[in-house]
């Protein structure tokens, strides 16, 4: 228990690979909102789903997000729109000047100036402009929308870590089952050697019985190499060694998914050999139980960044 203590002690945050953000806000007459989803997966794997028209927001998305994590499978998507605002009128003064012009040579000749109400209502004289953006205009709303997004990503973050901090605890308690374990197998492993020269003392005895002209050093070369293969001692410290590097690792935080992905691989073998080496009902039963955790902490380490 000292290790693992140690180890919470020094502590770094660990991070999961799920979670879900949003971030909204306005920016000029624009509305937008950041919606981010995070799933497990092998590397980092960003998909964007951004406007018509804002698309060329992502290399810089892109690399913010790349900034801020490790791995999995995120799915950003940006909704953003402009409610339209009512059209803009302009005076063609050029036209009207004209139109006033001609007026007043016909009302020299004589004939009804022409209303003002009349002027308005010619074709070109009232004119619909339409608004335009600029570069400073779409600058600046790209950095807002990046803004939006940094506060996503932080709210992404903290959902990530405040369920890695739930899967670490999990960890804990499946390596604490698997030291436990791993001592039931060394209590186990501690008495087979003796067991093994007194089952083969009996054998010895019956074949001499058997083959008299047998040489007994022959006996004594085949029993010293049997009790070696059924000798699990290794594979116990370094299943011991294991569970220290585990316990290190997370005490260390920061993204060890893929180191501890390996090291459950290492488990495994580690345990495999212990059946495989076992002649005692115990000890292979305490093996079996020993592979069945070390799956399940395999299966939460697929959920850690």
């Amino acid at each position: 228990m000292a290790a693992k203590e140690g180890s919470q002690g020094r502590g770094g945050p660990v991070s999961s690979m799920t979670g879900f953000a949003r971030s909204e806000g306005t920016h000029a007459g624009w509305q937008w909102a950041w919606e981010l989803k995070s799933v497990n997966g092998k590397g980092l794997d960003l998909r964007f789903r951004l406007p018509q028209g804002l698309d060329g927001l992502e290399p810089q998305a892109r690399l913010a997000t790349a900034a801020r994590l490790k791995r999995g499978n995120v799915t950003l998507n940006l909704q953003a729109t402009r409610p339209s605002a009512p059209p803009q009128l302009r005076i063609n003064r050029e036209l009207l000047d004209s139109l006033l012009a001609l007026g007043r040579d016909l009302e020299a000749s004589g004939v009804e100036p022409p209303r003002l109400d009349g002027l308005l209502s010619v074709r070109g004289v009232i004119e619909t402009v339409e608004e335009t953006e600029t570069e400073q205009d779409r600058t600046a709303l790209d950095a807002a929308l990046l803004a939006g997004l940094e506060q996503a990503l932080d709210r992404l973050a903290t959902v990530r870590m405040a369920e890695g901090q739930r899967l670490r605890g999990v960890l804990e308690e499946q390596l604490d089952e698997i030291e436990q374990l791993t001592a039931a197998a060394a209590r186990c492993a501690a008495v087979q050697p003796e067991a093994l020269r007194e089952r083969l003392r009996e054998q010895i005895r019956t074949l001499l019985d058997m083959v008299p002209a047998l040489s007994e050093e022959r006996f004594a070369q085949e029993a010293a190499i049997l009790i070696s293969k059924g000798d699990v001692r290794e594979e116990i410290d370094r299943l011991r060694a294991h569970i220290a590097a585990a316990r290190e690792m997370l005490g260390n935080g920061g993204a060890t998914g893929r180191q501890l992905d390996f090291l459950c691989q290492e488990f495994n073998r580690e345990a495999n050999t212990l059946c495989s080496k076992s002649t005692d009902v115990e000890l292979t039963r305490t093996g079996l139980a020993l592979k069945a955790v070390i799956e399940q902490l395999r299966e939460q380490t697929q959920n850690i960044e």
